[in-house]
């Protein structure tokens, strides 16, 4: 192997760790060799074939604490049954490479990392795992694609399940489901959130993909990694013969016709819209509306909401602080900050603990704050702060909710025709029913029916507003119309099916040329 860097293991303290003696040592070398014995042995599994999957393994070390425990992980583009420890990339306990495998010659291709390797950071850093196996195990795959618009696998009363970390028999094992993207490193961030939204779990799925499974060990890793397989292939034959996995009693399942009726009509809807065809005309039965740039100028939030919150992030901690609701909005802020910290985030300074003085934790708090909110951070914890600052405002009469002067006419309208209309917002659910609920003109949120947020999915992805159909209780996605300023997000809906019309008001981001979408200027247009 050839020595790649040595400077990364001295600012952890540890400098002996990127020392050639020691990525030559017996510790190193073992752990090399056990990741070519598991591809191997993954490989006769059907879970790594064709390059595909990968593994990752910490070396483990009694005197090392293991953060900083340097890491091996398997390459890629390569034959995962021909591997051998010289192959392995070694890296530091912060990811970066230490030691890099020889060129061999032709027909091999040029040593690669394994493109899994920040989603494999994460698991360590946000797990503190010993070990991580990413499979293309075909059962993982088609566990997905069972029920396409399920953002997660559950299962219950299986005996395997014991078999997974925190879970007994009567337990129900939940594991979340990310959607695919192009390439893996763009997969880190929502595995990332469902990792966060899912404290519990020790694997994620990927929809048409396969699974990420980490443990404490490379033995806890691979034993969670044969039973969450074993589980899947159960699930899928129990399906096959008609048997709710999903259930205790694990009897028939319910209206299965029905619900594969109400799915195969979804896509029927979508492919039609792929192949340019028109779906069959239908009554609209509800309307989905964004807020910045369709419902309330953007200025709004940028020079009111913002402001708002960054200027009264002190005094809001400083008077609630005791009160278990800002507890809560404090730990969560702690872990993120955490996070960031590691991750190098500009803008983050450390908390002090709980029991240092008041004045210091709030100080810190703040500025931390105040960066996320000058680089505009889509984070849970930062929009749940500012959801409770921005109640604060609205009681206290020092904020009001803009909305365009067409808008409230609209929902009369609708509501008065029985026309459903929702919100679907990046900003959470609170802060949108505040919005609406301390308008100019009154209490709106009786003309509304709901409020959607990104815990539905991304807004520029297709299977949200999938997602959303199916919420609303519509037979087809032509049924709702969606409205919004954003040029992605209108392409992403029309993909599910949807009726789309863009808002063009003041302010607004300019559209593309030929951007082949209807436009308004006023919600007395639609």
């Amino acid at each position: 192997m050839a020595s790649a860097a040595t400077a990364v293991s001295a600012e952890e303290g540890l400098p002996h760790l990127s020392s050639q003696a020691y990525l030559e040592g017996k510790a190193v070398g073992e752990s090399c060799a056990l990741v070519a014995d598991l591809c191997r042995h993954f490989y006769n599994l059907g879970w790594v074939t064709g390059t595909g999957g990968s593994i990752t393994v910490k070396v483990h070390d009694d005197a090392v604490p293991k953060p900083h425990q340097l890491i091996v992980m398997s390459p890629s583009g390569v034959q995962k049954e021909r591997m051998v420890p010289e192959d392995m990339y070694v890296l530091s306990g912060s990811g970066a490479v230490l030691s890099a495998p020889s060129q061999k010659p032709y027909p091999h291709k040029p040593p690669k990392c394994t493109d899994c390797a920040p989603l494999f950071m994460k698991a360590y850093q946000m797990r503190n795992a010993g070990a991580v196996i990413h499979s293309h195990g075909m059962e993982s795959c088609l566990i997905t694609m069972l029920h396409p618009f399920s953002k997660e696998f559950r299962i219950t009363h299986m005996e395997m399940i014991k078999g997974i970390q925190g879970h007994g028999y009567y337990d129900e094992l939940v594991i979340p489901i990310i959607e695919n993207t192009a390439h893996e490193r763009e997969l880190t961030e929502s595995l990332s959130q469902a990792m966060a939204a899912y404290p519990k779990a020790t694997a994620v799925l990927v929809r048409n993909h396969g699974i990420y499974v980490w443990g404490d060990s490379w033995i806890n890793a691979k034993t969670q990694a044969e039973c969450y397989h074993y589980l899947f292939d159960a699930a899928l034959k129990l399906h096959q013969l008609g048997i709710d996995y999903s259930s205790p009693s694990h009897g028939l399942i319910g209206s299965t016709n029905a619900f594969q009726d109400k799915n195969k009509r979804l896509n029927d809807a979508v492919k039609a819209l792929e192949n340019g065809e028109h779906c069959p005309e239908t009554s609209r039965h509800c309307v989905v509306l964004d807020i910045e740039g369709t419902t309330t100028p953007i200025t709004f939030v940028t020079d009111v909401l913002f402001p708002y919150a960054r200027d009264n992030v002190r005094k809001h901690l400083v008077s609630t602080y005791e009160s278990d609701e800002t507890k809560e909005d404090i730990k969560l802020l702690r872990t993120q900050i955490e996070e960031d910290l590691k991750q190098g985030v500009s803008g983050s300074v450390p908390i002090p603990p709980n029991d240092d003085a008041k004045n210091d934790v709030v100080e810190s708090l703040v500025t931390n704050v105040e960066a996320m909110i000058k680089a505009d951070r889509k984070i849970t914890s930062l929009k749940q702060l500012q959801g409770h600052i921005w109640r604060a405002g609205y009681e206290n009469k020092e904020l009001q909710g803009i909305v365009y002067e067409d808008v409230p006419e609209a929902l009369k309208k609708w509501n008065a025709n029985g026309t459903k209309v929702y919100i679907y917002s990046s900003g959470s659910r609170e802060a949108q029913k505040l919005l609406f609920a301390n308008t100019l003109y009154g209490d709106l949120r009786k003309y509304l029916s709901g409020f959607f947020d990104t815990t539905v999915g991304n807004k520029r992805e297709s299977c949200s507003y999938l997602e959303i159909s199916q919420t609303v209780g519509v037979d087809k996605p032509s049924q709702i119309l969606f409205v919004t300023d954003v040029y992605q997000e209108a392409v992403a809906a029309k993909a599910a099916g949807l009726e789309v019309l863009i808002s063009v008001r003041p302010g607004n981001a300019p559209l593309p040329d030929n951007h082949g979408f209807k436009t308004i200027r006023s919600f007395a247009e639609v």
